[in-house]
């Protein structure tokens, strides 16, 4: 067989653990029972996995495993955030929401419904950085501001955002922060255990774990939990958030991760931060633009452009060598400009011409000078 490509698309999804898989396979073949059945042991030792899986994905933001609401991934626990708040907002009259130019679609599509139903919305822009200014939040904040969403780490350009600063302007404003922590979570860790951040997102195959969970973290201001409706109903589970039967091996999985994620961060930084250095010296003899800045960024991805570069050709001419995408998985299809990099200010060549690599500990050593090399036939001199 054809030996793969080295997998460059971390960004995307990336590899399962082995530690992971290993206990999430013991719940599917042994282990079996549903945590909803109460009457034997095979659920009662299911819902006693998927507690200890709690307290593991609390621990990550220091939050009480009560306040953790399995979901199927970062993109329902977004909808849950925004739209479960809607409610609540149409009730006490506030109905004003403020959120940023460059979220992922996950946040961007429920504020657009909302838009249309008679919500106002205030979209904050970005620097050329890739960040928002926590002064341009300050400016837009109203007496019926009632939710603040932003990202905790772009997806494409790998940007911390100063979630940290935006907490002090929100300081004595009872708008509610909900932070989409699908590219941040179990990587960048001391800022999401911030208690004013009301309600996180979470999706699990973003840190090491399985496709098709994920987790929104809601925290109680004093004894008061948010003032979120389910989306859908039946069942019960899950409090009455997020009814269904929980998929207990995911579950399982995420918990593991979540726990490996805090054992080994350090570890995992030190080795995508020398990924990283390889990168730079091969790819620095084609005179790349650097999106986002380079100081903010999270060590495991790197969002370049080359002038001259049609991206979709550049990727044909990889991808025998490594797999890489031009933005994000979600909007892959649609060959659409990145969102992003035009709320940056960027030109249509420098969008074009742009590559999204990111990596991860898990990642095999990688030819950069092959990289390299195949790219430079498709620059336009």
């Amino acid at each position: 067989m054809k030996p793969k490509s080295a997998y460059l698309d971390c960004n995307a999804t990336t590899p399962l653990e082995p530690q992971v898989r290993d206990a999430m396979f013991r719940y599917f073949d042994e282990e079996y029972g549903n945590a909803g059945s109460r009457t034997h042991e095979y659920g009662m030792r299911a819902k006693s996995a998927v507690q200890v899986a709690r307290e593991q994905v609390a621990a990550v933001a220091e939050s009480d495993r009560d306040e953790v609401f399995f979901t199927s991934g970062a993109t329902e626990s977004n909808n849950i955030a925004i739209l479960g708040l809607a409610p609540e907002m149409q009730r006490t009259g506030k109905k004003h929401i403020i959120s940023t130019s460059i979220e992922h679609k996950a946040v961007l599509e429920p504020l657009e419904y909302l838009a249309k139903n008679g919500f106002d919305v205030t979209f904050l822009p970005v620097t050329s950085g890739g960040y928002v200014e926590p002064d341009s939040l300050r400016q837009a904040l109203r007496a019926d501001t009632f939710l603040v969403s932003v990202m905790h780490v772009n997806n494409e350009t790998g940007v911390i955002q100063p979630v940290g600063e935006i907490i002090s302007v929100l300081n004595g404003h009872p708008a509610f922060l909900h932070v989409d922590a699908a590219q941040g979570y179990g990587k960048d860790l001391p800022i999401l255990r911030n208690k004013r951040i009301d309600l996180i997102s979470v999706s699990t195959h973003k840190f090491y774990g399985p496709k098709g969970v994920g987790a929104l973290i809601a925290r109680r201001r004093g004894f008061v939990k948010p003032p979120l409706a389910p989306l859908m109903f039946g069942g019960g589970q899950e409090r009455g958030l997020r009814p269904g039967t929980l998929p207990v091996p995911l579950i399982v999985g995420m918990g593991v991760a979540a726990k490996l994620a805090v054992e080994e961060a350090a570890s995992r930084a030190k080795k995508s931060k020398v990924v990283r250095q390889s990168a730079l010296a091969s790819l620095g003899r084609l005179d790349p633009f650097f999106n986002g800045d380079q100081d903010r960024v999270l060590p495991h991805v790197l969002n370049v452009s080359f002038r001259g570069l049609d991206s979709e050709a550049a990727m044909v001419a990889l991808k025998d060598i490594v797999a890489v995408s031009n933005g994000s998985a979600c909007t892959s299809a649609s060959y659409k400009p990145s969102h992003v990099l035009s709320a940056m200010g960027f030109d249509a060549d420098r969008i074009n011409g742009a590559l999204r690599l990111s990596w991860c500990h898990l990642t095999p050593e990688v030819d950069w000078d092959a990289v390299a090399d195949a790219i430079m036939p498709c620059l336009i001199k």
